[in-house]
């Protein structure tokens, strides 16, 4: 048995969920797969898996096996790369996902700059709302708003916070009404962030109590930008990152409510699989991405996107 090999094989089934994946990931037969596998339990005298014909799941010897297993081989990458890291240029082609809307805000004119400091460097980058598989489809990296991550093999690291506002056009107000109180939403025309993970239910803070509070509405839709056009056109209220409508409340066009209670604020992070973590590249965008969010964060003003997305 390869020992070495049979552990990366364990490690990629674990984190894929199927042999069939690890053996696409890994260019190896379903057989292959499973050979090692099985010699790994064998030496181990413990079985690693539960396997049904129609689903696999992790022993508890097998979890406390992957936990161990992730940090030997990480150390043992990150032991290669060490020989010459001063020597080591970012280079070659960076694939990164990214959500649409933040991306335009915050990022995507910055993007050149990273370009010129690594010449070396091809970016796909991929600009979708939806949450992608990093390892499945194959991305380096991927920037993921959240209200709570999941627990999963990826690494995190917190980029930015956004904080929200429930706001609306002056004209909704004088035909709807103001809410004083986060349990008005109720009866009020709410425009839903389809893609969020408080698409029907916003949760607010003030002074140690919290109210969680169901909203509904005739426009349910995928996009922050079509959310803001909707209450610039007076159509609704919505909790909205401040940072897409900071210029539409400074001029008057939207106005925000419930200032007494704290909305729910989602992070920003970038996600990516613990075995590249000592990649060149990615270690350049990641810096580049703390760098240009960090910037947002103590103040500075997001760039203006285009007005049709």
């Amino acid at each position: 048995m390869d020992r070495l090999r049979a552990l990366a094989v364990f490690r990629q089934v674990v984190e894929l969920g199927s042999f069939a994946k690890a053996a696409r990931h890994l260019r190896l037969s379903p057989a292959a797969v499973s050979k090692n596998i099985g010699e790994l339990e064998a030496h181990l005298a413990v079985r690693l898996f539960n396997r049904t014909t129609r689903r696999m799941s992790l022993t508890e010897a097998g979890r406390l096996y992957h936990e161990r297993v992730v940090r030997i081989l990480d150390d043992l990458e990150e032991a290669d790369s060490a020989l010459g890291p001063l020597q080591q240029r970012p280079s070659g082609l960076l694939r990164v996902s990214a959500p649409m809307t933040t991306t335009l805000f915050a990022l995507s004119r910055a993007i050149p700059e990273f370009l010129e400091r690594y010449p070396e460097i091809t970016l796909d980058l991929r600009m979708d709302d939806r949450r992608v598989d990093v390892v499945e489809e194959g991305f380096d990296i991927a920037l993921r708003g959240s209200d709570r991550l999941e627990n999963s093999s990826l690494i995190a690291r917190k980029l930015l916070t956004l904080r929200h506002a429930v706001c609306c056009a002056p004209v909704y107000l004088e035909q709807s009404g103001r809410p004083i109180h986060p349990q008005d939403l109720r009866s009020h025309n709410c425009v839903q962030f389809t893609l969020s993970d408080h698409a029907d239910e916003w949760s607010f803070h003030n002074n140690g109590e919290t109210v969680n509070v169901p909203v509904n509405g005739r426009y349910k839709v995928g996009s922050s930008l079509a959310v803001r056009d909707a209450l610039r056109a007076g159509f609704g209220i919505s909790l909205i990152p401040r940072l897409y409508v900071e210029e539409d409340l400074a001029t008057g066009r939207l106005v925000s409510v419930l200032d007494d209670w704290s909305p729910v604020e989602t992070t920003l992070y970038a996600v990516y699989p613990s075995n590249r973590h000592v990649q060149a590249k990615l270690r350049a965008f990641l810096d580049f991405a703390i760098e240009t969010f960090g910037r947002l964060e103590e103040g500075g003003k997001p760039a203006t996107p285009p007005q049709n997305c």
